[in-house]
């Protein structure tokens, strides 16, 4: 049996919470998706929180909400999935990247300082700046919040791998030194709706923005109506909105799950010690722990340090597989994407970012993988290291 990279953890309690909302009067948005945001607020130390079907959605009206569109430009790092970018040409603007640092393979900031300021002398500063937590691992926030103030940029925290992490001691999401932050909660991540995602804010005029626009620009409120309301009917559209909305059967799920994140993330921090120390010594670059952070470990990936084996990065990668062990790959450079060279990139340009890829392998990471499969996954990799 395969051993995957990553899985859903669905315990008794979780299927009682959904089974409970089936058999109520709300299946789709109603009490119980403002009591998961409430929840998840209380928990991260925002002040508002508004649920999607998805973190890709989040992404999307979190860009709105900050007044994204055509003639803008907004910024990310390559070394993410493709919604980090995609999120900004949904409002028509254009995407750039910043390279990754060589420790955390997040966002560089000293990347993204210089190129704050040839983008100054250019006249071409970004809107917005997407800072993506790789694998759980928080980004430099204070540093990246500091450039915001100074060069007048909004910041969206992609915090799809950071539920349960910690930045200088605080909760990623609170948005100390962003305007926005968005999870997920894709059955791979730290804790599952099935579908979904969350943006986190302490604006509240973003979040009343999200609100509306997550549900087709429709509102039954007096105060964003144009007209006067002509009953209790009434409702008015008052911008192009989506549909967006999160169910109460994933609001319920998500409840049930967000009751045992410590734990999770816990059982985590286990996993990844336990690599750390069966890996040590062999070819690999381990991940680096920022000792500002406490990562959420959503992922836990190597890099193969190809001078030092006999085998190519895809060789590693298909005997990992072909031992049984379901690694991954995250994630291809989006600039190298064939949509993104459509629109001007290509292979060089971002080469930190580029070079990880060329090593990087996902290893199994979740919460109910055994001591006993850990142990095989590093057995496999080692004979596939030293082959």
């Amino acid at each position: 049996m395969v051993i995957p990279y990553g899985r859903q953890d669905i315990r008794q309690e979780d299927v009682e919470a959904v089974v409970e909302i089936l058999r109520s009067d709300f299946l789709t948005q109603g009490p119980t998706v403002p009591a998961f945001e409430e929840a998840f607020v209380e928990r991260v130390g925002a002040s508002h929180g508004v649920a999607t079907n998805s973190a890709t959605s989040s992404l999307h009206l979190a860009c709105l909400a900050l007044g994204a569109g055509p003639g803008d430009v907004v910024w990310t790092t390559p070394t993410t999935f493709v919604a980090s970018a995609n999120c900004a040409r949904y409002c028509g603007a254009e995407v750039d990247f910043v390279d990754i640092d060589l420790q955390t393979w997040n966002m560089s900031v000293a990347a993204l300082r210089e190129k704050l300021e040839q983008a100054e002398r250019d006249g071409r500063l970004p809107k917005i700046v997407i800072p993506v937590h790789l694998c759980g691992q928080p980004c430099e926030m204070e540093s990246i919040g500091e450039l915001a103030q100074q060069y007048g940029f909004k910041v969206i925290e992609d915090a799809s791998h950071a539920i349960g992490a910690r930045y200088q001691g605080e909760p990623v999401g609170n948005c100390r030194y962003s305007d926005i932050a968005v999870f997920s909660f894709h059955p791979v991540k730290i804790i599952t709706t099935g579908e979904g995602g969350l943006a986190t804010t302490r604006d509240p005029e973003a979040a009343k923005r999200m609100r509306l626009l997550r549900s087709h620009g429709v509102t039954r409120d007096p105060e964003q109506m144009v007209g006067e309301s002509l009953g209790p009917w009434y409702y008015e559209q008052v911008a192009l909105g989506f549909n967006y909305r999160m169910t109460d059967m994933q609001a319920a799920l998500g409840l049930s799950q967000l009751q045992r994140l410590d734990e999770v993330v816990t059982r985590r921090h286990e996993l990844a010690r336990a690599y750390d120390e069966a890996l040590a010594g062999l070819p690999l670059q381990l991940p680096f722990n920022h000792p500002d952070t406490y990562s959420a470990l959503h992922l836990y990936p190597v890099r193969l340090r190809l001078d030092r084996i006999r085998r190519t990065h895809r060789e590693v990668f298909e005997e990992l597989r072909s031992g049984g062990v379901g690694v991954n790959l995250h994630y291809i450079p989006v600039h190298t994407q064939p949509y993104y060279r459509d629109l001007g990139f290509s292979v060089g340009q971002f080469p930190e970012a580029e070079r990880y890829h060329a090593e990087a392998i996902s290893l199994p990471m979740f919460p109910t993988l055994s001591n006993e499969q850990q142990q095989e996954v590093v057995r496999v990799l080692r004979e596939a290291l030293e082959a």
